[in-house]
C-alpha cells in the first residue's frame, strides 16, 4: 500500500526487520535440537541465573529469560540474592554454579549494586559456562583470526547479525558504523561484522563528524543508549539500520505513563531506510534467541557431543565467527 507520492519517487516501502517473530523461529529450532539431545543422548541444557537485588528492570529480563529457557525445554537454576550481598558471598553461588554439572550457562544478571566489583564476579565465571560470551578468552577468541571458535558470544551482538543473515542482508564489502563501543554490544559487534568482511567504523562520544560518519554508513547498528539520537538526516537513504537501544520517553498517553523508544527516531529514520529494526519487537526477542543458543552450544561441547553437519541433526552450533 504505497502511497501516490511514493510511486512518484519510485521508493521501496523499508523492510520492517522482525524480532519478535525471528525469534520465535529460532526458539522453534531449538526446542526441536533440545528434544533429540533429550532423547538421543539423555541430556538436558540447563541455565542458570543469578539476580541481585529487587531492580524491576532486571527482574523482568531475568523472567523473560527464564520464560523462553522453559519455552525450549531447558532446565531452569535460579538464585536470588539480597541487594546487601557480599562480592565473596555472590562468588561463592557462581562458584558453586560452576561446580553443578547440570548447569551448562551461568548468567550474572547485570547491573550489579555498587559496593560489588562486576569485574570479580564476571571472572569467576569459567569460559565453559560463560553463557553471555563476555570473557576475555571467549571475545579473544571471537576476534582473532583463525585459532579456536569462542565457545560462546555475547547475546545482542550475534543477535543483530543473526537479523542480519536471517535477513539476506549483505554485509561483505559494506560499510558498517557501529555507534557505541561498550564490551556489550558495540566492541564485539563491531568484531563480528568485521569477521564477516564489513568495513567497520566504531563511533563514539569523542569522534568528530559522527554525521558525516553515518552517511557513508550502508549497515548502522546504533547502541549508545541515546532516545532517538539518530535522525533521518544521518542516514544514506536505502540504508540498513539495527537499533539496539531501550529508551524510556515520558508519553501521558501510556499508563505506565512512558513508552519504549530506541536510539533511532524510528518513524523519520523508516521513510528513508532500505531495512530497520523497530523497538520494541527487533533486536530484544533476538539477545534472549541468542542466549539459548549459547546454553544449547555450551552444552553440547560440555558434554563432548557434535552434531554432525551430514546426518538429519538439528544443527545449532554453526558459529560463524571468526572469518578464517
Amino acid at each position: 500500500n504505497m502511497s501516490s507520492a511514493q510511486i512518484e519517487s519510485g521508493k521501496q516501502e523499508p523492510i520492517i526487520i522482525d524480532g519478535k517473530g525471528t525469534a520465535a523461529t529460532i526458539r522453534q529450532e531449538i526446542a526441536k535440537a533440545v528434544k533429540f539431545l533429550k532423547e538421543k543422548h539423555k541430556v538436558t541444557p540447563g541455565l542458570a541465573t543469578v539476580l541481585v537485588g529487587n531492580r524491576t528492570d532486571s527482574a523482568t529480563y531475568v523472567r523473560f529469560k527464564k520464560k523462553a529457557a522453559a519455552e525450549v525445554g531447558f532446565h531452569s537454576i535460579d538464585r536470588h540474592l539480597d541487594e546487601k550481598v557480599s562480592e565473596e558471598e555472590l562468588v561463592k553461588v557462581v562458584k558453586e554454579l560452576a561446580e553443578d554439572d547440570e548447569v551448562h550457562g551461568i548468567l550474572v544478571q547485570l547491573p550489579l549494586p555498587k559496593h560489588i566489583n562486576e569485574h570479580t564476579v564476571l571472572s569467576s565465571i569459567p569460559v565453559n559456562k560463560d553463557v553471555d560470551g563476555f570473557s576475555a578468552l571467549n571475545i579473544g577468541n571471537l576476534v582473532m583470526r583463525g585459532g579456536e571458535q569462542p565457545k560462546a558470544m555475547p547475546c545482542t551482538p550475534w543477535g543483530c547479525i543473526e537479523l542480519l543473515k536471517r535477513y539476506k542482508i549483505e554485509v561483505a564489502g559494506k560499510n558498517a558504523v557501529v555507534l557505541g563501543r561498550s564490551n556489550i554490544v558495540g566492541m564485539p559487534v563491531a568484531a563480528m561484522l568485521q569477521n564477516l568482511n564489513a568495513t567497520v567504523t566504531v563511533c563514539h562520544s569523542k569522534t568528530k563528524n559522527l554525521k558525516g560518519h553515518l552517511l557513508r554508513a550502508d549497515i548502522i547498528i546504533a547502541a549508545i543508549g541515546r532516545a532517538e539520537f539518530v535522525k533521518s538526516d544521518m542516514v544514506k537513504p536505502g540504508a540498513t539500520v539495527i537499533d539496539v537501544g531501550i529508551n524510556s520517553k515520558p508519553d501521558a498517553t501510556r499508563k505506565r505513563g512512558y513508552r519504549l523508544v530506541g536510539d533511532v527516531d524510528y518513524k523519520a529514520v523508516k521513510e528513508i531506510s532500505g531495512a530497520i529494526t523497530p523497538v520494541p519487537g527487533g533486536v530484544g526477542p533476538m539477545t534472549i534467541a541468542m542466549l539459548l543458543k549459547n546454553t544449547f552450544n555450551l552444552c553440547l561441547s560440555n558434554n563432548k557431543i557434535s552434531f554432525d553437519k551430514d546426518s538429519q541433526e538439528p544443527i545449532f552450533s554453526e558459529k560463524p565467527f571468526p572469518a578464517s
